[in-house]
């Protein structure tokens, strides 16, 4: 039987309420004594008071049976349980404080707390699971030293993990056995984990550059220790690469990474112990993609660099959760940038902030990078938080420089180390750091919403002057009325016609690239312009902001040949290709044939016929804005229309340059996969033309041959997705072939269950309801709803807003099943209803009521209510 959320109404909590803990806990010493349906946990606590006035200690506790309550070694009667937790009364100054609790893992659906997956057990405690194992001060700015002991079947779990080293183990007279383990370093009770089970392990060392030797070990289920390379590659790469670029090294004797199925992040960076998502380990050439392989590299930095941005430091409060997620964002993108292509993965950062988080901007659950208000804290593990506050660090590093971000670092970590900090705190060691004022730079952070650039130029022939004038605006969001203008780094070029670059002077001296726009509206005139120069603006994305210029197209085709910056000639692709998107959508609204010029596709040719280009970056210059990014140009989506642009705008770049696709892409087979990055690359660029070519005639000769001849799942699933996306021919036969063989692996039919999502065919609904059906569908592990039923409502939108509302009233059902089951799963799904407001009057009455049908759930999830309630107001 699943959990039942709480009946109580969710209420509302403001950063600005933030208080010191009456009581802080030092030191806690935990056992564990698992058993799949009655675990008890005994915690013993030597709490200590802070607020003089302070005689009761207030303890959070969820889904808990308080067994016993000690103080001081003795029973203590004077307590009271209440709905969010324990009230013990008239408590002493400092004292040791005993709990023992007893608790259902089998039961818990929600995978926060303590709970199994598979035949093991596992902890979630970020942000607020902690209070489902025992009752505790379960508040981030509360850091204790952790000792845990860990009891359980030694049979069939001989390994009990849990944060920090390994200090003592034994074994008891009952077929049972224990661990004991400590950690050292202070922690707040979200960082605990606890982790028993059977794997395989993979183990490794690493010296640290003080010669310290850490053990290293994965932690996978049995028969999957061939896929646990790669991560062990990635991690030790993390820790060199935190060494050489941050001077950060590894501070306890072990690292772990445990690999779990049933999880509802993507992985979590526990001292010492990270859990991961099986999707972020497990990996192998038959198994995993290029891509697959990316984010591997991706999370596991990110997670490893959380020990400094997140364990050592964390934050006070969770409206300060961007002090450690945007920080560390930023890390593990430049580590993937060191390591890698640093202009592909920008470009693809850049598309999740175009796409997504912009569209999360202009939603009701818009809020700034540090939001002021929350009901729910699992509702601020969002875009905004993640990567637009990844962006405003980024931004501080273009306006520092990398030498005076690095002092900036250094001294965060010698003023904060070991302790629960602000987003406030880390620009105020910036600021002094560097000397640079942020005073204006501050709004980034309680500010929400895209703020819109405007720039307009005018060349003075006779002057020698170029003026570019550029404004910024902001608008309104839930909550916020009035903006301020931002301090926005605006990085710009200027080339003359042959392709030079011309140094930028203003008052007979010579400035830097990167412009300081702080007001409104602002002008900046550039000196000895000896020609009108063609003008390269947000270079690398310095901001996170729309840019509304008018580009000739001569000009665009230009920086595409032209910019010596990677990224601002893909930046000029995209927008000439959103230019003609643009156009075509009125086309096709007023009944006209597709068009598009000559000069646009020879363009695109010029790119793809360039050999002096990365072939990856070509990929993604080659590759179209998504549907949803282009919805987000719009107040009123035409879902329909941008459907078909899309596809007529693929055939047409297909079929006017099949005989260039075509080359290329025979010329870009490989005899044997590697992962290298170059592989990958030539992988990306063939697979690229193969989704163009499946537009031709030749498209089902083709991806029959590379799925019947691929030997690695880059190329399987490019194959089949090709099929899929064409409607090809051998679609169907690919993806019975597919299902057949891969079927007991879950991780793997994740791809399937994507596709069957992203289907494009008129009954792709028909096809989602039976794929539901399928041996390895199992709605209760997010893997797989997240695969399927998120693929089609929130990536397939042309038949997820089906007119006659049947992708809605599904998306319903599902939001009502994961409800009491698993609502942090929900809330990630509900997503596509909070945009309503953006489409017709049909759809949003439709989506409308299927919300209204949700808030009149008996028991709603605060998941839930908050998101329906602030859609319905908005």
């Amino acid at each position: 039987m699943a959990e039942q959320p709480t009946t109580t109404q969710p209420t509302a909590k403001y950063r600005a309420d933030y208080q010191a803990p009456d009581y802080t806990i030092t030191d806690i010493d935990l056992t564990f004594d698992l058993h799949d349906t009655a675990t008890r946990v005994v915690a013993v606590s030597q709490v200590k008071r802070q607020a003089v006035q302070a005689t009761s200690l207030i303890l959070d506790g969820d889904s808990l049976k308080l067994v016993r309550l000690e103080i001081n070694g003795e029973s203590w009667t004077d307590y009271q349980e209440t709905d969010s937790g324990l009230t013990i009364h008239n408590v002493p100054a400092a004292f040791e404080l005993t709990i023992e609790t007893e608790i259902n893992p089998q039961k818990n659906t929600l995978l926060e707390g303590l709970y199994k997956s598979g035949e093991g057990f596992c902890t979630q405690c970020e942000a607020e699971g902690f209070r489902r194992i025992t009752f505790y001060l379960d508040r981030p700015d509360v850091l204790a030293r952790f000792k845990t002991k860990v009891i359980a079947d030694q049979a069939s779990m001989p390994y009990l993990l849990s944060n920090g080293n390994r200090i003592d183990a034994g074994e008891l007279d009952n077929g049972r056995h224990w661990v004991q383990w400590e950690d050292p370093f202070p922690k707040p009770s979200y960082l605990f984990a606890l982790v028993a089970g059977d794997f395989d392990v993979l183990r490794d060392t690493y010296t640290t550059k003080s010669g310290r030797n850490v053990a290293l070990e994965i932690f996978v289920d049995k028969g999957n220790l061939d896929r646990a390379d790669y991560a062990m590659t990635s991690l030790i790469n993390s820790m060199k690469w935190d060494e050489e670029r941050f001077g950060l090294e590894y501070d306890l004797d072990i690292y772990m990474i445990v690999a779990v199925d049933f999880f509802n992040m993507g992985a979590m960076e526990n001292k010492g112990l990270n859990i991961f998502n099986s999707k972020y380990v497990l990996a192998n050439p038959s198994t995993a993609t290029d891509t697959d392989y990316q984010g591997i590299e991706s999370v596991i930095g990110h997670e490893y660099f959380h020990n400094w941005t997140g364990n050592r430091v964390t934050c006070r409060d969770w409206f300060q959760l961007s002090l450690k997620e945007g920080l560390t964002v930023f890390r593990d993108q430049e580590f993937s940038s060191d390591l890698g292509s640093r202009p592909v993965n920008r470009i693809n950062n850049v598309r999740i902030m175009r796409g997504p988080q912009f569209a999360e901007d202009r939603g009701p659950m818009s809020h700034p990078i540090r939001p002021e208000k929350v009901i729910e804290m699992n509702n601020f593990y969002t875009l905004t938080v993640y990567e637009k506050g990844s962006e405003v660090i980024r931004m501080m590093h273009t306006l520092l420089g990398e030498a005076k971000f690095q002092a900036g670092m250094k001294l965060y970590f010698e003023r904060h180390d070991g302790t629960a900090a602000t987003c406030d705190d880390f620009v105020q060691a910036m600021e002094d750091a560097s000397g640079i004022s942020l005073a204006q730079f501050r709004r980034w952070y309680s500010q929400a919403g895209t703020p819109v650039v405007n720039v307009a130029t005018e060349y003075d022939a006779a002057q020698k002057r170029y003026r570019v004038t550029i404004k910024q605006h902001t608008a309104p969001t839930a909550g916020q009325e009035e903006k301020l203008p931002l301090h926005i780094p605006f990085d710009i070029e200027l080339y003359n016609r042959q392709g030079e670059v011309i140094a930028l002077q203003c008052n007979g001296k010579e400035i830097h690239h990167v412009l300081d726009v702080t007001e409104a509206e602002q002008v900046f005139e550039f000196e000895q312009v000896d020609e009108e120069p063609v003008i390269s603006m947000l270079r690398e994305f310095s901001a996170p902001v729309i840019l509304e210029y008018d580009y000739r197209d001569e000009d665009l085709i230009f920086l595409m040949v032209h910019a010596r910056n990677a990224f601002a000639r893909w930046d000029a692709g995209q927008i000439l290709l959103a230019k003609y998107i643009r156009e075509n959508v009125k086309r096709v609204q007023q009944g006209e044939a597709f068009a598009l010029p000559e000069s646009v596709v020879d363009a695109f040719r010029g790119v793809l016929l360039d050999e002096t280009l990365d072939p990856a970056f070509i990929a993604e210059v080659l590759t179209l804005p998504s549907e949803n990014e282009i919805a987000g140009w719009y107040e009123t989506v035409d879902v329909d229309a941008i459907h078909q642009v899309v596809s007529e705008l693929e055939k047409v770049l297909a079929t006017e340059m099949v005989d260039e696709l075509s080359a290329i892409y025979h010329s870009l087979a490989q005899p044997a996969y590697t992962i290298a990055h170059d592989a990958m690359a030539k992988r990306a660029l063939r697979n690229r033309c193969l989704a163009f070519l499946a537009n031709t005639e030749q498209g089902d000769k083709l991806a029959s041959a590379q799925y019947q001849q691929s030997d690695n799942m880059t190329d399987t699933m490019a194959a089949m997705s090709a099929a899929n996306g064409a409607q090809l021919p051998c679609r169907e036969a690919q993806m019975k072939d597919f299902s057949d063989k891969w079927t007991h692996d879950g991780l793997v039919m994740d791809k399937w269950f994507i596709l069957q999502g992203k289907n494009p065919a008129e009954n792709a609904l028909d096809n989602v309801r039976a794929t539901m059906a399928h041996p390895a569908f199992d709605l209760k592990n997010p893997n797989r709803t997240r695969s399927l039923v998120a693929s089609f409502c929130a990536n397939n939108p042309v038949r997820f807003h089906a007119k006659d509302g049947s992708g809605y009233q599904f998306l319903t059902e599902i939001l009502t099943a994961l409800n009491t089951s698993n609502p942090q799963v929900a809330s990630r799904l509900i997503e596509p209803f909070l945009k309503y407001r953006q489409y017709d009057a049909q759809r949003q009455a439709l989506m409308r009521a299927e919300l209204e049908k949700l808030a009149g759930l008996e028991n709603l999830a605060k998941d839930l209510f908050e998101k329906v309630q602030k859609a319905l107001e908005q």
